[in-house]
């Protein structure tokens, strides 16, 4: 595909206003989110600041509130870009605009506010390309390092890439929509290779048995959360899938392996009684960035961006960024041990739920971990819990967790995709559920996230259970 024109040319006229006042700043400031979307984002607007010869620094925020843009507006650069949040927040950074405090530039992709504007604002939902399926944080700031630099950009693809995976912002296995140019971009540069292959997290750096028993994008009876079983079932095939004494992963396969091992697998699902429909989920889009060491967490982009996750939400979003940036010492390392130490806690946080349940009620279900788990990963517990025997699939839940240090308390709220096409957008039900509550949020469809004053959870989930209720009809 030829790389010449705009990534996204419904973009290419904002991207261009952004990158024309980044030019003309003396000094920038970027701001961004700590999940894997917000660090690749960090990645490639720092990365294309440098290249551009624009001094600069980063900055990372859990949230961004009222009192982190007071803070960022005392922070000594005249420019500041957003990146991978901002849009939901224009209200309180367009008074510190007005105010001339900063001029904002913002790559997002999160519902705007409403009533606020800004002149320098690059997010794909204002021209009508799904910010949360189509193009992530990452995406939209790619398309301002494209604007910025040309196509000395485009090996940024592969970040914007990982970015997006995080965001799991894949359809059916694939990235679609503007994704699939952003793929296209660092195809052509030769840092990513798109093929068809095994859907199942792990597939570079897992041993195989562990590969099968902990895949949670498909339940295989006898494979699926049992050891033994996947062993009995790799040790049935005709291949040699020991290395010494050693697992091999699935990376290491040549391609007969594979097919022999995937033929296999949808020959017992089929036999357990799993429904076709659920049995082509085992073969989706990979996504590897070549530029990386076979074998590693790097290789695969949902692996990166798991690795990229487990740093900032322990504080350490400067190894996330260092890693992004092409660390492969020291800031790699340490990002490993976070990653070990993110596994664990997340095993601890989801078995806190399933002993203590959740509570349902008739739009939503939900459970308040109070200080047990940390609000930088409630979130993704909620998600993992939902897919649980312990919760309903059939509505929202939603999850509360004590903010560190303050008198609030962190909301994450997250739905199943049938769910979500039944008609609710967890976007506009947390948004106006925190305002309700007294305090602001926002996110997207199936994922969305607030702050509330601490001891306003009740009118926040009453709040909620309106919104809810509205969406799908009072059904």
């Amino acid at each position: 595909m030829d790389t010449d024109g705009p990534p996204v040319p419904a973009l290419a006229e904002r991207a261009a206003a952004c990158a024309d006042a980044l030019r003309d700043a003396d000094s920038v400031l970027v701001a961004s989110h700590i999940d894997a979307d917000g660090l690749t984002s960090a990645g490639i607007a720092s990365t294309a600041l440098e290249r551009a010869a624009i001094p600069h620094e980063v900055v990372f925020s859990k949230q961004l509130d009222d009192e982190e843009i007071a803070d960022i507006a005392g922070a000594d650069h005249g420019t500041v870009l957003f990146t991978d949040f901002g849009s939901g927040q224009l209200d309180a950074i367009t008074a510190h605009e007005r105010a001339g405090e900063f001029t904002p530039v913002i790559a997002d992709h999160h519902q705007p506010a409403e009533n606020a504007a800004t002149d320098y604002h690059l997010n794909p939902l204002l021209e009508g390309v799904d910010g949360g399926t189509e193009l992530s944080g990452a995406g939209a700031t790619y398309v301002l390092a494209r604007a910025l630099l040309g196509t000395d950009a485009t090996d940024l693809a592969a970040l914007a890439v990982v970015g997006a995976v995080g965001d799991r912002q894949t359809v059916d296995g694939e990235l679609v929509g503007a994704n699939t140019r952003v793929a296209a971009d660092g195809v052509e540069a030769g840092v990513l290779d798109t093929a068809t292959g095994l859907a199942l997290y792990g597939t570079q750096t897992r041993p195989l048995p562990r590969l099968l028993e902990y895949a949670s994008e498909l339940y295989i009876p006898g494979i699926t959360n049992d050891h033994q079983g996947a062993i009995r079932f790799l040790d049935a095939l005709d291949v040699d899938l020991h290395d010494g004494g050693d697992w091999r992963t699935w990376a290491s396969l040549d391609h007969d392996e594979r097919r022999t091992v995937v033929s296999a697998l949808v020959k017992r699902a089929v036999r357990t009684g799993v429904p076709s429909a659920e049995v082509t989920t085992l073969v989706g889009t990979t996504y590897t960035l070549t530029d990386e060491e076979p074998g590693t967490a790097l290789r695969d982009a949902s692996e990166f961006a798991t690795l990229l996750n487990a740093t900032a939400r322990y504080e350490r979003a400067d190894v996330g960024l260092a890693v992004c940036m092409g660390d492969r010492g020291d800031a790699l390392e340490r990002a490993r041990s976070l990653r070990e130490e993110h596994r664990q806690t997340l095993s601890e946080g989801v078995s806190w739920v399933t002993r203590e349940g959740v509570t349902v009620e008739d739009d939503l279900q939900w459970f308040h971990a109070d200080d047990r788990i940390r609000e930088t990963i409630v979130g993704i517990v909620a998600g993992m819990a939902l897919s649980g025997d312990e919760t309903e699939n059939d509505r929202p839940i939603v999850a509360f967790a004590a903010k560190d240090d303050e008198p609030a308390v962190k909301v994450s709220a997250r739905a199943t995709a049938r769910v979500v096409d039944a008609g609710v957008d967890l976007a506009v039900v947390v948004r106006e559920a925190a305002a309700a509550a007294g305090g602001d949020g926002g996110g997207h469809e199936a994922a969305a996230g607030a702050t509330v004053p601490a001891g306003n959870e009740r009118a926040f989930l009453d709040a909620a259970s309106g919104v809810l209720a509205a969406q799908r009809g009072g059904d």
